[in-house]
Parts: C-alpha cells; structure tokens; sequence
C-alpha cells in the first residue's frame, strides 16, 4: 500500500468515527443528522460573515426545497434559526444562527475540540502547518467530487 492509499484508508475511517459522533451526538440531542449539517453550514456562514440563503442551503445539503422548508421550520421551532430578509434585497431571505443552535454546536465541537487538540500537540507546528495544507487539498478534493456526483 502506498502513503497516499495509507492515507486515503486513514480519511475513510476518520469519515466513518466523524459519523458515529455526529449520530451518537444528534440521537442524545433529539435532532436529525440533517439538521445538525444545517446548523453547522449557518454557523460557518455566519463566522465568515457571509449570509446563506435557504436555496444555498439546499444546494449544500441536496435537498429539495420542500424538504429545506420543513428543516427550517423545525429549525425555527427549535429557535436555533430565525429568517430574516436580506437587507439589500427584500426578496431574499437570509438564514440567522440563533443562540440556541450557538450553544448545541459549541456543545457539539467542545469535547471534540479537546481530544484534537491533545492529538495536534504531539507534533511540532511546522508539522501542523503540513497537514493543515494537505487537509485543505482534502476539502477542495472532496468537495470537487460531491459536485461532479450531483446530478
């Protein structure tokens, strides 16, 4: 096996642990796995100051837009989302982080964060550098597969 199928395994797996915490996490919390993705693509919209919109949300999350529709109002229901327009355009409505979803999410990441963390520091920051690099190419990778899949 070559370093790179090594490390292609390697991301399989992860991708498979990274699943069985997010089930294992939504299943105690009472959610849809569908709805903790909503709540972590608006999170990062919202941390990079970028407003997302219910039809990109759709598009991230390959779901028509009756099924984005009931995500949100369970969203809404739950008070981790509230709508609102866009300033800029009145007919387009931007999707709010609420501080209930704020607090599932840090919640979320918390003890994932720690045990990362623990991991990361074994390992010199030039090193870290290296595979935050590689990981990046990972993302962009993987993203480029997912949308030449989509239909």
């Amino acid at each position: 096996m070559t370093s790179a199928d090594e490390l292609i395994d390697l991301l399989r797996r992860f991708n498979v642990e990274a699943d069985r915490f997010v089930d294992v996490f939504t299943r105690a919390h009472g959610l849809h796995r569908t709805d903790m993705n909503a709540v972590a693509h608006i999170w990062r919209a919202a941390q990079d100051g970028e407003p997302l919109t219910a039809g990109e949300l759709a598009r991230r999350l390959s779901l028509s837009p009756a099924a984005t529709t009931a995500l949100l109002a369970r969203l809404e229901r739950a008070g981790h989302v509230e709508r609102r327009p866009d300033t800029a355009d009145r007919r387009r409505i931007n999707l709010d982080i609420q501080p209930p979803a704020q607090e599932l999410a840090a919640a979320f990441f918390a003890p994932l964060g720690v045990h990362l963390r623990a991991a990361f520091g074994r390992f010199a920051p030039e090193e870290i550098e290296l595979v935050t690099r590689i990981m990046g190419a990972v993302l962009e990778a993987t993203a480029a597969a997912a949308d030449e899949a989509t239909p």
